[in-house]
């Protein structure tokens, strides 16, 4: 049987942490967050905590994919820590709902933009959603070489257009009122923490993607270091783009208003140059939710490739095509749930409620992996290793504010809690099935 082809560099790992990372987030959620908050400064205190939390994440997962620089990421961490069932439970996670989700809701966000050009009236809007799922499985179905350069181009795009818009709005914008003093009450008065939590669940689900890169390390030239580096450059750059973006948002638009839109990064393009502006950012929004979902496919089909692979998945999902050298079955298996979650579920806000909370903890799995790893000094006879600087506070410090946000989330909304939670338990069953047959 073929092997998966290495063809990836830095290059494409900053592409695919920045591709899927940058989905419709910053162009969606800014107006949900400022609901729950009274004044920019709280805001931003928020995005810029949340910011620290997933550099520390990217730094731990630096590590653990230097250690263990095998195609699979988390699935290959968990499995190797805490044994198969566990890798079994993250591997059907991600299918089921974790992943496939994100794709489905991102097709909708894209299909929506594209009506700012072309009527979609109701079948059509689905139509075109799927087809946008459909066709970046054909990308990456023919070769990695060319679903990494969709990803290396539409990054580059949406990049140059959010960093374009920062700098077009000092030329343009720079002296319009300032409206980052503005202040309002909250629009739920449940309390501070109560507000809290969904809004943090919120920007942490803006800022998830980092944990992906290792998904493809099987495929790239010299994962040891093209992991690290793709880690480091890429979650700066979001960052900063990020930061920028929701200044920029509130400076222009204030509390108010950014209540009142949910197309706060439009309203500001049309108030530097017009229609065009607006349709610009439509641009924008799109490329960014095709090229996120495209980074996805490209990075979960491994996942459930090297499962079929370890005999506790699918056997027909090991395939990899002799000419085109990609788990192609994996590929289709990905996009097929994909597109029953999008017909299924309809809407963004149904289809990834609750992902995140699903997300935290098996983010908690591989904080502990990595102690556990440390402890043994997994890989480090077969080469040098990134550390994360800090250790083990940094990682301690991690793991603290993912149970803290986990707890609190369940407190605050257990009823969406436990929902969350039976989605991922549905795997219990079909883990006794295939990790018996293994046996």
């Amino acid at each position: 049987m073929a092997d998966l082809k290495k063809e990836l560099n830095t290059f494409d790992g900053v592409a695919l942490l920045i591709g899927i990372t940058i989905g419709s987030g910053i162009y969606s959620t800014p107006s949900i967050i400022a609901g729950y908050f009274g004044s920019f400064t709280q805001i931003i205190t928020a995005w810029l905590l949340v910011s620290a939390f997933v550099m520390m994440g990217g730094l731990i997962y630096a590590e653990l994919g230097t250690r263990i620089p095998t195609t699979g990421g988390e699935y290959s961490y968990i499995r190797r820590a805490f044994g198969p069932f566990a890798g079994f439970m993250f591997g059907w996670s991600q299918l089921f709902i974790i992943r496939t989700s994100p794709g489905a809701g991102l097709a909708i966000i894209a299909a929506d933009y594209i009506a700012y050009f072309i009527p979609l009236p109701g079948l059509w809007h689905t139509s075109v959603a799927l087809s946008i799922i459909v066709m970046l499985g054909v990308f990456n179905y023919v070769g990695v070489r060319w679903s990494a350069l969709f990803q290396r181009t539409t990054t580059i795009f949406k990049v140059t257009g959010l960093v374009l818009f920062v700098i077009l709005f000092f030329f343009l914008l720079g002296g319009t009122p300032n409206q980052l003093g503005s202040e309002v009450a909250p629009l739920n008065n449940a309390g501070f923490f109560a507000n809290l939590i969904p809004a943090l669940i919120l920007i942490v689900f803006t800022h998830t993607g980092y944990d992906r890169v290792g998904y493809v390390a099987g495929e790239m030239k010299d994962p040891r270091k093209v992991i690290p580096r793709s880690m480091v450059i890429g979650l700066s750059l979001i960052i900063v783009i990020y930061a920028s973006s929701i200044t920029i948002y509130h400076y222009v638009l204030g509390m108010e208003a950014m209540r009142q839109t949910v197309t706060p990064a439009a309203d500001v393009a049309f108030m530097m140059i017009g229609a065009a502006g607006a349709a610009g950012v439509a641009l924008l929004a799109i490329t960014s939710a095709v090229s996120s979902i495209n980074g996805t496919i490209l990075s979960s089909s491994r996942v459930y490739y090297v499962m079929a692979k370890d005999g506790i998945f699918f056997k027909s999902l090991d395939y990899v095509h002799d000419r085109f050298r990609t788990p192609t079955r994996a590929i289709i298996a990905h996009c097929f749930w994909a597109g029953v979650i999008l017909v299924v579920r309809g809407s963004f806000e149904n289809i990834v409620a609750g992902m995140t909370f699903a997300v935290l903890i098996f983010y908690t799995m591989t904080t502990l992996a990595l102690f556990k790893f440390r402890k043994e000094k997994v890989g480090e006879a077969e080469g040098e290793i990134f550390r994360v600087p800090g250790y083990p506070y940094v990682p301690i410090v991690y793991l603290i504010g993912i149970v803290t946000l986990l707890l609190a989330r369940a407190v605050f909304e257990w009823e969406k809690s436990l929902v969350d939670i039976a989605f991922v338990l549905t795997g219990l069953p079909v883990s006794y099935f295939w990790l018996r047959r293994k046996k």
